[in-house]
C-alpha cells in the first residue's frame, strides 16, 4: 500500500507569524482526517523554525521548498540540506517548475540537490511536468520522460526507495486550463511505468502526487485514480480549512 500524501507548498506566502499561525490550526484540526493521509507542510526558510515549533507533537511534517547543491560555503544567500534538516525537515521539495522556469535549474543541478538531500536523509519530493507549449505539440511525455531518466535513474535503489515524485501539468497552472482526472491518471500510470523500467516492482511503492490546482471540490475525484496517490498543494494550502478538506478527498 503506498502512502497516501497531502503536501503544502506555501511558495513565497505569509509571514513568519502567519505561518505558524496557519501551522497551529493544521495541528489543531488534523484529527479530523484519517491518520492514513501523511500532511507534510513546506513553508519559507525564514518560517521553519517557527512552524517546526508548531508541529511538535504531531505527525504533520516539515518541509522545505528548496535546498543548495552545495555543502557549505562561499553561497550568499543560499540555504544547504544540511542547515533544514538541523531544523525539522524531513521533506524538500527539488525540480519545482517555477525554479526551473524562473531560476534555470537543469537536470545537473538538480542531481546535486538531490544528492545533498540523501547526505541529509530529507526525503525528495521531485517535481515533474510539461508546460504549454509541449503538451500541445505532445511532447508531454517525453518531457518528462526525460526529466526522470536525466535525475531519477541516476539513484541507488535504496535511494529510489526514499522518494515521492510530484506531476506537475505547467500548462494547466494559471492558463484557464484544466486537466481532468483522466489527464492525470493518464500521465501519472506513464510516470509509473517509466519507473518500472529502471527499478522494477518498486516503482509500485513510490508515491506519485499531483500537482495541478488541487483543491477540496475535486480532490476525492482525482485522487481515486489508481495512479494518483496524493497532491502537491499550492494555494489550497495557504488555509488550514482547505489544506485538511483535501486530505478528506481520500476513500477510507
Amino acid at each position: 500500500m503506498r502512502k497516501k500524501i497531502v503536501a503544502g507548498n506555501w511558495k513565497m506566502n505569509t509571514l513568519p507569524s502567519e505561518g505558524a499561525e496557519l501551522a497551529k490550526n493544521v495541528v489543531a484540526n488534523r484529527q479530523e482526517v484519517c491518520s492514513c493521509v501523511n500532511f507534510i507542510v513546506c513553508p519559507p526558510f525564514t518560517h521553519l523554525s517557527m512552524v517546526a515549533e508548531q508541529l511538535k507533537g504531531s505527525d504533520v511534517a516539515l518541509g522545505a521548498q528548496d535546498c543548495a547543491t552545495e555543502t557549505k560555503g562561499a553561497y550568499t544567500g543560499e540555504i544547504s540540506a544540511q542547515m533544514i534538516a538541523e531544523l525539522g525537515c524531513k521533506y524538500v521539495i527539488l525540480g519545482h517548475s517555477e525554479r526551473r522556469q524562473y531560476y534555470g535549474e537543469t537536470s545537473e543541478t538538480l542531481n546535486k540537490k538531490m544528492a545533498q538531500a540523501y547526505a541529509n536523509n530529507l526525503t525528495p519530493i521531485y517535481c515533474v511536468g510539461e508546460n504549454l507549449e509541449e503538451r500541445e505539440a505532445e511532447k508531454h511525455f517525453d518531457v518528462v520522460k526525460a526529466q526522470l531518466e536525466e535525475v531519477i535513474f541516476n539513484l541507488t535503489e535504496e535511494q529510489f526507495a526514499n522518494l515521492v515524485i510530484a506531476y506537475e501539468p505547467v500548462w494547466a497552472i494559471g492558463t484557464g486550463k484544466t486537466a481532468t482526472a483522466d489527464q492525470a491518471q493518464e500521465i501519472h500510470a506513464y510516470i509509473r511505468k517509466v519507473l518500472a523500467e529502471k527499478f522494477g516492482a518498486a516503482a509500485q511503492e513510490c508515491p506519485i502526487l499531483y500537482g495541478g490546482s488541487c483543491k477540496p471540490a475535486n480532490a476525492a475525484e482525482i485522487f481515486a485514480k489508481e495512479d494518483v496517490d496524493g497532491g502537491l498543494i499550492g494555494g489550497a494550502a495557504l488555509k488550514a480549512e482547505d489544506f485538511l478538506a483535501i486530505g478528506k478527498g481520500f476513500a477510507k
